[in-house]
């Protein structure tokens, strides 16, 4: 399909290394961790990769997630679930000697949050799995939504009535891979040189989720506080003996 063609972009020597870095390691490529970039080819959806391009170089992430004037909204949200997909899935393929079975027994956020996979076809049950083993389910999932083209239509216009309801599915899972790196690989990443990094990668999905409802409150409840920090909420005062 037009939506899985490759598109490798690897001049490591013309990128700084705090971006060169982002480019899949030997071990990570031979592990299959690394994931070539999917597309969204249709006409309107490359005008508008070429404006999230060009948005997001002027740096202000809040204004970048917003619908261009006149554009139509479903394109918007397809183009850009396919490049947070992008996003997300090369900085965990960074990730790929730390987040192992032995280290990442279950797919967690902390000690507080634990995620089972089901895919609602060929799980149906809600399963326990290892980290790794839940973000390549998630990622192998995420790429047959893409791919199918009743989900996301190249040969037309015309967007199915489940697409935003899909859409939503997608971010939300997505989100708890951002969820499982903050709260147990964040000190990997630093000595990657990849906080910032990931720090604008996920504020920008923050304002992008939150700009067109995407994530449920209480999916985000992993990282509410770091959530709230980019969104400017004020969080409430806890009160002594509360719960």
């Amino acid at each position: 399909r037009a939506s899985a063609q490759l598109r490798h972009r690897r001049h490591r020597a013309a990128r700084p290394p705090s971006v060169a870095m982002f480019w899949p390691s030997s071990s990570s490529a031979q592990k299959g961790t690394f994931r070539p970039k999917k597309n969204f080819n249709t006409s309107k959806g490359a005008a508008l990769k070429q404006h999230i391009d060009a948005t997001l170089g002027s740096g202000n992430l809040r204004e970048a997630v917003l619908l261009p004037p006149g554009e139509d909204l479903n394109e918007w949200l397809a183009v850009n679930t396919v490049d947070f997909y992008n996003a997300i899935s090369m900085l965990y393929g960074t990730l790929a000697e730390y987040c192992i079975e032995a280290n990442c027994p279950t797919m967690c956020a902390g000690a507080k949050y634990e995620y089972r996979w089901a895919d609602g076809v060929k799980i149906k049950k809600p399963i326990q799995c290892s980290a790794p083993t839940y973000v390549e389910l998630l990622f192998v999932w995420v790429e047959n939504q893409v791919d199918d083209e009743r989900l996301f239509p190249q040969s037309s216009d015309t967007f199915p009535d489940d697409f935003l309801v899909a859409v939503r599915k997608i971010f939300t899972r997505l989100f708890r891979v951002y969820a499982h790196i903050y709260h147990s690989h964040f000190s990997q990443i630093v000595s990657l040189g990849a906080e910032a990094h990931l720090n604008t990668l996920f504020k920008h999905f923050v304002f992008f989720t939150s700009a067109f409802s995407l994530v449920k409150r209480e999916e985000l409840a992993p990282l509410g506080e770091l959530v709230d920090g980019i969104l400017g909420v004020a969080r409430p005062a806890q009160q002594a003996g509360g719960v």
